[in-house]
């Protein structure tokens, strides 16, 4: 390759680097600032933004899932939300707006609402895009709490001069009514903060969350693998290192293609997906558990790929060879699927709501950014030399791997068991794995090259006859399989969960709680999920965490999302995420706080010193 080609590849990516997002000005306001219950009240979200952009609308859709206001507060009951008259009507009939917008949305304090300051949190979408080329950014959200004093119920409110008139839910497509409101908190500006919904922010974000990928729990122990197969050409030919990098990209680019497909498909089937929906499935865990099984034996030489009836004639070797880089792409992609969620957690509540071709392009980008660090290797290959010459140590280095993958899975049998809490399917998986581990055994054994097409061809169809025959036996679901069902003891009308302390969660209980005034911390996972594992252990599970929860009255929830609950689905999406870990501290009268998809002691920490002292009381 070129140093033209190269030079301009390294400039493209800088450029892309250095990108920086438009900014788009903000701002919420709650009006009148003080009511009494039964009044009416308005929440409004503003949006201002370049001459040079535009915001459409289609009136025949309702409610557009991305360009939208709401509301929540236990206090307030909110009506139905209003756009106001668009800057034109383009010739399709979507409205348009130029410079800014404003999303109006009718409120009611409700009659038994408490008097005091309560928190109203606004969420403001909106998806704004270029007048003349007509590209789209991402769609944004933004989310703040303002705050409304509650008035007693006898007294005259300062603000009830407001017309009411002008509170009332207004028609689509009209102004609502100017109205006098208290400079001071009514019409207050949030932070300031600019949004960074460009296009090309996630798709950096998207490229750089690609890059970490290689460094996750999921894909790091077979980097040494795809390695040491890069040392081995490089060894032999260097110049084949790139085109051996451009077919493992291209596995790679397929393989997230694949998934980004699947969920285009489903959006359009009108399937509400979570992210980790595969892991939910006892069928891509015995596949997955199978791929490592049998991937770590032939890394230990207990078998290879070979075709019956064709000798070691050179007219094989090439083939074989970009054969395994292109399934290689594969594989790393199935293995760092699933930690993407955890790791890519922000990006993907983006990609979900994307257009269909700008989610295809955000997963190609996440491929492209997964293969980068070994395309960058074979554009420089001289770094290769840096690596030692090929010996003994590769293949001690080769059955180290092959012991690696042999541990990766018991993941896969932690996720079985976690999805059938049946001991009677765990050891009749196990017993699969055996007559699986033969049937490799008779293929590595008897179908090679020195042996005769027949022996080859009557070995291969063995081989397959082996795996069916255990997979028919111990793989299918039965009566025997299903494990007794216990009903455990009620603790103040709480069902205890698996761990001591803590609580079965359901959203009847969660309103109890919250009516009562307790604090409550969400812990919604899945026996499939890694980092749902590690919070646990790492944190939520630690006495002293414990006896903190205990100190400051926090009642503990879990919520098990192995199965793919609907209802733990619904209220996680509600939540602002599409997967798990989901971990959120709910203090009455505050916004909740969310905590990320790995999290310390301190963090928790953190989070716990905003409940207030009294709970611990």
């Amino acid at each position: 390759m070129s140093s033209t080609v190269k030079h301009t590849l390294l400039c493209a990516l800088l450029l892309l680097v250095l990108a920086t997002a438009a900014g788009q000005t903000l701002r919420f306001s709650v009006s009148p600032s003080e009511l009494k219950p039964g009044d009416k009240g308005m929440l409004r979200a503003t949006v201002s933004f370049p001459d040079s952009m535009k915001q459409s609308y289609d009136p025949s859709e309702g409610e557009s899932p991305y360009f939208f206001l709401s509301g929540d507060s236990p206090a307030l009951s909110f009506g139905k939300l209003s756009y106001p008259k668009p800057t034109k009507v383009s010739s399709d009939g979507f409205w348009v707006y130029h410079n800014s917008v404003t999303l109006s949305l009718p409120f009611t304090v409700k009659a038994n609402a408490k008097p005091g300051k309560v928190a109203v949190n606004a969420t403001f979408g909106y998806n704004l895009c270029h007048k003349t080329t007509g590209f789209c950014g991402m769609p944004s959200e933004e989310s703040r709490q303002l705050s409304l004093q509650i008035l007693p119920g006898d007294a005259a409110s300062p603000a009830a001069s407001v017309d009411e008139e002008s509170l009332e839910e207004q028609p689509s497509g009209e102004e609502p009514a100017a109205r006098t409101e208290p400079a001071a908190e009514a019409e207050k500006p949030t932070d300031g903060k600019t949004s960074t919904g460009s296009i090309l922010f996630y798709m950096l974000m998207a490229i750089l969350g690609g890059i970490v990928l290689n460094f996750t729990p999921c894909v790091l122990p077979i980097l040494p693998i795809r390695a040491m197969s890069m040392v081995n050409q490089a060894q032999k030919d260097v110049t084949k290192v790139l085109l051996h990098t451009l077919v493992y990209t291209l596995g790679v680019l397929i393989s997230f293609g694949s998934i980004a497909a699947v969920f285009i498909i489903a959006r359009l089937s009108g399937v509400n997906l979570t992210y980790g929906f595969l892991s939910q499935s006892l069928t891509y865990n015995l596949i997955m558990l199978s791929i490592l099984f049998l991937f770590g034996l032939s890394l230990l030489g207990v078998w290879q790929m070979t075709l019956p009836g064709m000798n070691a004639a050179a007219k094989t070797s090439s083939k074989k060879g970009y054969a395994g880089s292109f399934f290689g792409g594969i594989f790393a992609f199935l293995m760092g699927f699933s930690c993407m969620g955890p790791f890519m957690g922000p990006a993907l509540e983006v990609a979900v709501r994307l257009s269909s071709p700008l989610l295809m392009i955000f997963f190609l980008l996440i491929g492209f950014g997964f293969a980068l660090p070994f395309i960058l290797i074979s554009l420089f290959p001289k770094a290769l030399k840096l690596i030692p010459k090929p010996g003994e140590w590769m293949n001690i280095f080769k059955e180290v791997m092959g012991f690696l993958l042999l541990l990766l899975t018991w993941k896969y049998f932690s996720n079985i068991w976690g999805l059938t809490k049946s001991g009677v399917y765990l050891l009749d998986t196990a017993h699969f794995v055996v007559f699986l581990g033969f049937a490799a055994w008779l293929y590595g054994r008897f179908v090679r090259m020195e042996n005769s097409k027949a022996v080859q061809y009557i070995f291969t169809l063995l081989t397959i006859a082996v795996i069916v025959f255990a997979a028919w036996n111990y793989l299918p679901w039965k009566e025997k399989h299903v494990p007794p069902q216990s009903a455990a003891a009620l603790v103040d009308g709480m069902q205890p969960a698996d761990h001591e302390g803590w609580y079965v969660f359901t959203p009847e209980l969660f309103d109890r709680l919250q009516a009562e005034g307790k604090t409550v911390f969400l812990d919604i996972g899945a026996a499939w999920c890694t980092n749902c594992k590690t919070n646990e252990k790492k944190v939520l599970h630690q006495e002293d965490i414990a006896a903190e929860f205990k100190k400051l009255g926090v009642v503990t929830l879990k919520g098990d999302f192995t199965n793919g609950d609907p209802v733990l689905k619904d209220w996680i999406q509600k939540g602002g995420s599409i997967g798990v870990p989901f971990n959120v501290l709910y203090i009455p009268g505050q916004e909740p706080v969310k905590m990320p998809e790995l999290f310390s002691k301190k963090d928790l920490l953190d989070a716990l010193s905003r409940v207030p002292a009294r709970e611990g009381k």
